[in-house]
């Protein structure tokens, strides 16, 4: 219930010691305001590594060619492993945990593109169909390439926004356009947009069949791309150990040869560094409630002045009838108001400054949008009144056992 009388006396006792009240209230407001930093900033470095794994599906595995470093078979080291059609067969034919696949094959040397009188340099990868899903393709404009363009050779092109930029006039429609790679004309049929920036968005896709025809390819491959469904790290290590014995059967290679083959296993590291994330959350809360709890100690401290000068006045409350529990609550109460007040300011400065971090400092790999979300808030406001209340209680059960005769003769 609320009491009008009782508050009236708590911003009395403050009114009489605005010094005091504001310097014991800045403590906890600066433990508030570090603790939203350091988890803001602790959320944007987050945001910033997850950012690295956004351009690949996060279950995504990767596997290329490498060069011996073992004897084997008769075979001396330094002999290249140069992947083919087959092992991309090979592979999706035999792992049942594949969710989508692919492989790559790039032209070699330099790749000129070009549309009427406008040409330009652009990195163009052979793909499947399913390289959409691996790489996060989101398309813009008609479609991705397909499987009946594998199947039959087809001469189509998807081609990222900044490709479009370069070589189409602003309010041209790029689809059903030739353009031209290295000579060789291909039907824009479709754009794409990647959230991972430019580099991917100067992108030229063409079907795999087709462009090892028409580039001399002979069958070659540089990659192959696969997700793992719902695999967990471990089955996703699994998998690359089943692949990478297929693999050394075929090529003739000793498997535990690591040189043989690179296999990049987005998800193991992608867990990696989510665990490394924890462990850093962990520590900024540690560090942030360690900065509260020194704040409220503080106030802790105050409170036990304020009973020790209103020492008489407890013991006529006492003697006037005044219960113990009230005593206790009107301590508590005023060392919960100083807390939450205060705590409440810093919240405010600390989200306020992050949002001023999140507008005007531009973003780099590893470190984008620090933010506070709505369970750090709750969080942050729990640990208040929690702190708050337990500044008071030692002082309030101090100040409920006061004697009302030995207080009356304090001096």
């Amino acid at each position: 219930m609320f009491d009008l009388d009782k508050w009236q006396e708590i911003f009395s006792t403050i009114s009489k010691n605005k010094l005091r009240t504001v310097l014991t209230g800045f403590s906890v407001a600066w433990g508030i305001f570090m603790l939203i930093i350091l988890l803001g900033s602790g959320y944007g470095l987050q945001n910033g590594v997850e950012n690295q794994f956004r351009s690949s599906a996060v279950n995504s595995i990767f596997v290329r060619g490498g060069s011996t470093s073992m004897a084997y078979g008769g075979f001396q080291p330094g002999r290249d492993i140069q992947l083919e059609n087959e092992d991309y067969d090979l592979v999706n034919n035999n792992v049942p945990q594949i969710d989508h696949i692919t492989s790559r094959f790039f032209i070699r040397g330099e790749i000129n593109v070009s549309y009427k009188n406008k040409f330009s340099s652009f990195e163009v990868r052979s793909v499947h169909p399913d390289h959409a899903f691996i790489e996060n393709t989101v398309i813009h404009k008609g479609r991705y390439i397909n499987d009946s363009d594998l199947e039959e050779y087809k001469k189509v092109a998807c081609i990222g926004t900044l490709v479009v930029e370069q070589l189409f006039a602003k309010d041209e429609d790029p689809l059903g356009k030739y353009i031209k790679v290295n000579g060789i004309a291909f039907l824009v049929v479709g754009v794409f947009e990647d959230e991972e920036g430019d580099y991917e968005n100067r992108m030229v896709y063409l079907p795999i069949t087709t462009a090892q025809k028409a580039f001399n390819g002979q069958g070659r491959i540089r990659q192959i791309l696969l997700t793992t469904g719902d695999a967990t790290v471990e089955e996703s290590n699994e998998i690359v150990d089943d692949i990478t014995t297929m693999l050394a059967n075929r090529h003739n290679f000793d498997k535990n040869d690591s040189k043989a083959l690179s296999i990049w296993n987005n998800y193991e590291e992608y867990k990696k560094v989510i665990g490394m994330m924890g462990n850093i959350r962990m520590f900024i809360w540690f560090i942030g409630i360690g900065t509260i709890m020194a704040g409220i100690v503080g106030v802790s401290n105050i409170m036990m002045i304020v009973v020790k000068e209103r020492t008489k006045e407890i013991g006529v409350r006492k003697a006037l009838g005044a219960t113990p529990a009230s005593i206790v609550s009107l301590i508590i109460q005023e060392s919960v108001f100083i807390t939450a007040v205060a705590g409440y300011l810093g919240l405010v400065a600390g989200v306020g400054l992050l949002e001023l971090v999140s507008t005007f400092v531009p973003k780099s790999d590893f470190f984008d949008h620090p933010e506070v979300n709505l369970g750090v808030a709750i969080s942050a406001t729990v640990v208040l009144v929690v702190s708050g209340a337990i500044a008071g209680l030692i002082p309030a059960r101090r100040a409920a056992k006061i004697n009302p005769v030995v207080a009356l003769r304090d001096e």
